[in-house]
């Protein structure tokens, strides 16, 4: 399947990515409030919310790192959100930044706001950068299956 970022659930989730100031290792994402944000209640979504906060602090560590796509992956190991209010307004926007940049290990801090600036909830999320390994091969056991 083929989507405008080349992941589905951000497609859905409708995000727009916020140009920073030039030089900047922080990141914005906005979502929009829609069908694909909302749980049954009409409430936004806190698994909409927790996407937001990880692609919001991912782009900040590939900003902050030099990532380099080709060579590397980021891998999200622990991500702390409080759910704090529900927004006022019909958008949130998550306002990722660096708070400890190591060799490996990036320590983001966010917060989600609307579009008004009142706090939705705010995370903190760790992220490693390591090489890309080649997908492991279908080894064949003694008795031929795969």
């Amino acid at each position: 399947m083929s989507t405008e970022h080349g992941i589905p659930l951000h497609d859905l989730l409708d995000f727009e990515f916020v140009s920073p100031p030039a030089g900047s290792t922080a990141a914005e994402v906005r979502m929009p409030i829609g069908p694909g944000s909302v749980g049954p209640t009409g409430n936004l979504h806190g698994g909409a919310i927790a996407t937001l906060v990880d692609l919001a602090c991912a782009l900040a560590a590939a900003k902050a790192t030099g990532f380099d796509l080709e060579r590397e992956s980021l891998i999200t190991t622990d991500m702390h959100v409080r759910y704090l209010g529900r927004p006022r307004t019909d958008g949130v926007v998550g306002k990722a930044s660096i708070v400890r940049l190591g060799r490996q290990l990036v320590v983001v801090d966010c917060e989600v706001v609307d579009d008004d600036g009142h706090l939705v909830a705010a995370a903190d999320v760790a992220l490693m950068v390591v090489p890309i390994r080649r997908p492991l091969e279908a080894v064949e056991d003694q008795g031929g299956a795969r």
